[in-house]
């Protein structure tokens, strides 16, 4: 089938651009944010350790993990995938809106923006760290369809009758990758994860819903690999393995030993007092009791 004849750009304002791929991130950050507020001011998810935050930390949080994406996902594309450029043009890193952002370096700099935002708040970064990656499919999700909008990272040529003929990817059907990905990184690996908080009641198991992320993205990742193109500017690597994969490798090793620590992990007996189950002081009337 022909490529749907999308415009990347929603609206045009003289020279200001709104493109789909803007929104996809504002909306993927903007719903995964609410919905970690969400999480933490759910106590019965929490019925033995207690929220990893309140709502105001989640707020707090989310420009440092803005930044987290957007620098590492960029420089993480510069040094995975087009590392020549830091030599021949190096004002191109800083040019984000000419696309070329990696999920793997947008993970690295959401890691390290935790990390840090953890050390000066006190919070333990096993159990912030599952709320953060309980909501990342939904940014997942709106990024892989702004990839199928822009008509960019496209599949392998396919007879698959869902085939598409993607613009400057030659007359070839091909499989839109961006679809399965977003799919299966945006809403099977919710449901999962919707399972293991809201099921299961995982998240006084620190560390294993991050694991389940890690370990459930780098299985799709990797397995949607053998379809996905690699990038024409990528070396041949041996054994049939591209980028994506050598890169989900450490995801796997790490989720699996999250879950595995996590599950062995005793967990406290005595539920403490919610963080958000009282209200602060100040939303309080002068005359409603305490």
């Amino acid at each position: 089938m022909p490529f749907p004849d999308f415009d990347p750009v929603l609206i045009q304002i003289g020279p200001l651009a709104i493109r789909w791929y803007a929104l996809a991130y504002v909306a993927g950050i903007l719903l995964g944010w609410r919905y970690a507020v969400g999480l933490v001011r759910n106590p019965k998810l929490w019925p033995h350790r207690g929220p990893a935050a309140n709502g105001e930390q989640i707020d707090d949080l989310i420009l440092w993990l803005t930044l987290g994406i957007i620098v590492g996902g960029r420089l993480g594309h510069v040094l995975f995938y087009t590392p020549s450029i830091i030599w021949t043009d190096p004002l191109e890193i800083v040019k984000v809106w000419h696309g070329g952002m990696s999920f793997h370096g947008g993970a690295i700099g959401v890691l390290l923006a935790t990390v840090w935002f953890c050390w000066r708040q006190k919070i333990d970064l096993l159990r912030l760290g599952d709320v953060i990656t309980a909501s990342a499919p939904f940014g997942l999700f709106f990024g892989r369809i702004a990839n199928f909008i822009n008509g960019e990272l496209w599949g392998r040529p396919t007879t698959v009758p869902w085939g598409v003929i993607f613009p400057n990817a030659g007359p070839l059907p091909r499989h839109p990758s961006q679809l399965y990905e977003a799919a299966l990184e945006g809403v099977v690996l919710f449901l999962v994860l919707r399972w293991a908080t809201h099921g299961a009641r995982l998240l006084d198991r620190r560390g294993v819903i991050a694991g389940i992320f890690f370990l459930g993205y780098g299985l799709v990742r990797s397995v949607l690999e053998t379809v996905r193109e690699p990038d024409a500017y990528m070396p041949i690597f041996p054994f049939g393995l591209t980028m994506g994969m050598m890169l989900s490798a450490p995801m796997l090793i790490v989720g699996l030993w999250l879950i595995w620590r996590g599950m062995r992990e005793p967990i406290p007996d005595a539920a403490p007092v919610a963080a958000e189950a009282v209200r602060p002081t100040r939303d309080r009337k002068a005359d409603e009791p305490a």
